[in-house]
């Protein structure tokens, strides 16, 4: 070992190569948002030009959660056995390509196969952006930086949505095919980010957990510093194991269970919402609801901001419980409450919205905690599929709840999953703060 290496590799100082990483994931996460917030308006704009029926659009705005269930299902296993590298650097410019695609379909069927391919491309990123993120940067820094990724995110969100909005207020846009410019809008993230994601190189921690030391050394010699220590070695490679297995099993599997109910909970009424917070104002007689669902929306970038500033001041687990407090209190309201004044239903959503925005930085810090480097990207894959199954249907159905059954009933739904969520994370949720990444010590 280089005799200058004097800091452990968690405690490295932070160099212009973690700056680079951060921006690299940074702009995933952006796009991540992107291609999500936009559905909800294109389709509102596609419906006459394709002839949608509410079972159509339900399809649609499900499409993209349902193939991140079966990215990230399949994407954690692969990059945990072959590294986080390859789907890392690839993805944005097949995202980017796939985007533009949407410009050109003439049919549903033809957009639902786009939205499905987008999906299963945003499955990969959200496994393999916080893998090797939290796998290269210091420990010191980790949750600061990692929460910020929800501000990321949020804020592709929220674009999106300003986005489509201002592209329904251009004249030149004007006419059928205003859905396909604002589809066709997310594409352009997703290719200005590739080039950075591309020069990145493999993570030490993951290639260190593979036995493979010396390109571990080497990465850490050349991209951040000689004075600091490449991850621990390991003297042999792990064994081949069967990693979804041993996730549900001791000392996992209770920690698989807390991050699979924690994210599923938690997506379920965010994306039901958000995708079609429009209609839902609508169905609430709210007025001006465009213009309240740009309030909506900020309310999600304030929350993402609000959750940064808060989530390492106080214990993981005092902020995951008081997110699905404030979140279902507020929904609470809306369900009881007879025909409230505008800016009362528009403050509650907000609250809803900034909370569970807020609750988000969670994903980026305490589920990555959870798990050994070893089971790490099996672990995020399997709660980020999990979650998409119940989002994609949560979303596939609440324009058909609220059609058979109205919006209150589809808005108790969602207090229902809220309080599922908390009671079960606070049975069985463990505390991580402070704990380091590297070992398979037991939950």
């Amino acid at each position: 070992m280089n005799e200058r290496a004097s800091f452990p590799y968690e405690e490295a100082p932070f160099r212009p190569f973690h700056i680079r990483v951060t921006v690299a994931s940074f702009g995933g996460v952006f796009c991540d948002g992107a291609e999500l917030g936009i559905v909800g308006m294109a389709l509102g704009a596609a419906t006459p030009a394709l002839g949608l029926t509410p079972l159509w659009v339900g399809l649609l705005g499900g499409a993209s959660l349902l193939g991140l269930f079966l990215g990230a299902l399949l994407t954690g296993p692969v990059a945990d056995r072959h590294g986080r590298r390859p789907l890392f650097a690839w993805n944005m410019l097949l995202l980017g390509l796939v985007s533009m695609a949407q410009f050109f379909v003439q049919s549903p069927t033809q957009l639902l196969v786009a939205r499905l391919l987008i999906g299963v491309l945003l499955g990969t990123d959200y496994v393999v952006s916080k893998a090797l993120l939290t796998e290269f940067i210091p420990g010191r820094h980790r949750a600061g930086i990692m929460s910020s990724l929800a501000v990321a995110w949020a804020s592709g969100y929220a674009a999106a949505y300003a986005a489509g909005y201002a592209i329904s207020h251009v004249d030149s846009f004007a006419g059928s095919d205003l859905w396909r410019f604002m589809l066709l809008a997310s594409a352009i993230p997703c290719l200005f980010i590739f080039p950075l994601r591309v020069t990145l190189p493999e993570s030490p921690m993951w290639l260190a957990a593979q036995g493979r030391n010396q390109e571990a050394r080497e990465i850490v010699r050349r991209h951040i510093g000689e004075d600091v220590q490449p991850p621990p070695p390991l003297v042999k490679p792990p064994r081949d194991r069967r990693h979804l297995a041993e996730l549900m099993s001791a000392p996992w599997g209770r920690r698989t269970l807390v991050a699979c109910t924690y994210f599923t909970t938690s997506v379920i009424p965010y994306f039901a919402i958000g995708t079609f917070v429009n209609q839902v104002l609508q169905d609430l007689k709210v007025e001006g609801a465009a213009a309240a669902g740009l309030v909506y929306n900020l309310a999600i970038v304030l929350g993402a901001i609000g959750g940064l500033l808060t989530i390492d001041r106080m214990p993981r687990r005092t902020f995951l419980n008081g997110t699905y407090l404030l979140s279902g209190g507020a929904m609470l309201a809306l369900v009881v409450l007879d025909h409230p004044p505008t800016f009362v239903s528009v403050a509650l959503f907000a609250v809803f919205a900034s909370v569970l925005s807020a609750s988000s930085n969670l994903v980026y810090v305490y589920l990555p905690e959870l798990f050994p480097t070893s089971l790490r990207a099996s672990g995020l894959g399997l709660a980020i599929a999990s979650s998409r199954v119940g989002s994609a249907v949560s979303t596939f159905l609440l324009p058909i709840l609220v059609g058979s059954f109205g919006i209150h009933v589809a808005l108790g739904a969602c207090v229902a999953v809220l309080a599922l969520g908390g009671i079960t994370c606070y049975l069985l949720a463990p505390e991580t703060r402070g704990l380091g990444l590297a070992g398979d010590a037991s939950a």
